[in-house]
């Protein structure tokens, strides 16, 4: 467990027994969760900064925090110990720990990675796998952990913690039991995942795909290409990069990287490939494996045909580290393992599928695709795609355009989905089939004017649009739940 000697020798300094002697129940940058022996770290937020909450932070029970210069303008004064964490060379620890503890660091952020990696270097005997992509990252990240549990103790990131900030909170979370950890790695700039990889230390590099997510901050496809490709480039020479051998842009990355390289697609010159590729609705998805001589008939209860790329991924990871194929088979068929595109009961007979988790026009599409293949009419309720640059207007109609040939009725949900509406109308759905909302209760309104017992709705936007509030209002009330785990 994290102690508090532990986090004066990340940031330079020196341990004492008393403050190894005092665990940190948990690292937080969020003071209404903080309670008794957390550590507060202060982050400057695109709304907020968390200077101004330490003494909340405090108050709830934390016994120390990361902050930056400016928080001594919290007038704390004398009811906290001050600690400098530049400049000072062989920094000791508090004689009384009577006060809460404030670590005064040139960036609070900077300091959070460091604690982390300083961690991560406690378990050396446990191997990181990182996963990256435009999309899929936390569908593949569930599954690859889902094989790996079949021999190995695993930690994965947990939710979407994959950012600069949200992966080495992650890390924090670990401990000396686990053999293997699944780590998500996302980014927003250049260079972001090449930190993450500092951190994190990943032996196996996982890359899904890369697609316009991001585009709005990164500015070309190539960009994004090039900031997935700080995953492979980071990986040591007995390291072994995963990549989806489909995407053109990701089989480049080969080149880019010491490690050993293993493809995985629907191409038979992958080291891993599929085809025979079924269908079966809301039961899953079944194809043929084949790697050499080898051939299995697979079944796994992921949704749609997109899911292939995700167990290919997956059974990737199992094999190169050593897996037979009845310890990654059943792991495969983990339906714990299914994150996205939940199906769930419905109001009045119908069936939700809960895509709300992100969009971008590809894993929208592949949404759309999944619902053309299953009984009953549909209802496509689509929210705003965020940061899609210059191919915002594109990406809207393209997905519009889909569902004007898949769904009966359109549910539109927000500004930019407005574009989605055109890009339907365009595409020959009547307008009376085209109803527009500008909240998430609107659209609920609307979906309550319109279902009918047998349809399948459709419910996806991006995580901004929070259309789980849709899915909530309008799945039966003690069961959506229950049909999340299974």
């Amino acid at each position: 467990m994290l102690t508090l000697a532990d986090v004066f020798e990340a940031v330079g300094g020196a341990r004492s027994e008393t403050t190894e002697r005092i665990a940190i129940s948990q690292v937080v940058i969020d003071s209404r969760v903080a309670r008794a022996g957390v550590l507060f770290v202060a982050l400057q937020g695109e709304a907020r900064d968390g200077h101004a909450f330490i003494a909340e932070a405090f108050q709830r029970g934390a016994i120390a925090a990361i902050a930056e210069a400016r928080a001594r303008e919290q007038g704390l004064g004398p009811s906290v110990h001050w600690v400098e964490t530049t400049g000072v060379a062989g920094l000791q620890p508090s004689p009384s720990l009577a006060r809460p503890i404030i670590f005064i660091a040139p960036a609070s952020l900077g300091a959070l990675q460091k604690l982390a990696a300083f961690w991560r270097k406690k378990f050396p005997q446990c191997k990181t796998i990182g996963v990256t992509g435009s999309i899929g990252k936390s569908s593949t990240k569930e599954l690859i952990a889902a094989v790996l549990r079949q021999r190995f103790r695993v930690f994965k990131s947990e939710g979407n913690l994959n950012s600069e900030t949200g992966l080495p909170l992650s890390i924090l979370q670990m401990n000396e039991s686990y053999e293997r950890a699944v780590l998500e790695m996302g980014m927003y700039a250049r260079g972001e995942i090449r930190t993450l990889c500092e951190i994190a230390t990943p032996a196996i590099g996982v890359v899904t795909n890369v697609g316009p997510s991001h585009l709005e901050r990164l500015g070309t496809i190539e960009n994004i290409a090039q900031a997935k490709a700080e995953l492979v480039e980071a990986l040591p020479a007995d390291g072994v990069a995963i990549l989806n051998g489909d995407d053109a842009r990701v089989r480049a990355m080969g080149a880019q990287t010491r490690a050993r390289v293993f493809c995985y697609g629907l191409d038979a010159k992958c080291d891993l490939w599929a085809d025979e590729i079924e269908s079966l609705g809301l039961e899953g998805i079944s194809f043929a494996l084949h790697r050499g001589a080898e051939h299995l008939h697979v079944r796994v209860p992921l949704l749609g045909r997109h899911s292939v790329h995700t167990a290919l991924a997956a059974a990737s990871v199992g094999i190169v580290e050593g897996l037979a194929w009845d310890e990654i088979l059943p792991g495969l068929q983990d339906p714990r393992a299914q994150l996205r595109l939940i199906a769930a009961p419905g109001e009045n007979g119908t069936t939700i599928l809960d895509d709300t988790y992100n969009a971008s026009p590809a894993s929208s599409l592949a949404a759309l695709n999944l619902i053309a293949e299953l009984a009953g009419r549909k209802i496509a309720v689509l929210g705003d795609m965020f940061e899609l640059g210059a191919l915002e207007e594109q990406g809207h109609k393209l997905v519009g355009g889909r569902a004007a040939r898949i769904a009966q009725i359109l549910i539109a949900v927000g500004a930019r989905a407005r574009m989605i509406a055109q890009g339907a109308r365009e595409a020959g759905l009547p307008t009376e089939k085209i109803f527009l909302a500008d909240s998430n209760a609107q659209a609920v309104q609307q979906l309550r004017a319109v279902m009918q017992a047998g349809d399948l709705i459709l419910v996806k936007g991006s995580r901004g649009m929070k259309m789980e509030e849709i899915v909530s209002a309008i799945a039966v009330p003690g069961e959506r739940d229950g049909w999340r785990t299974h």
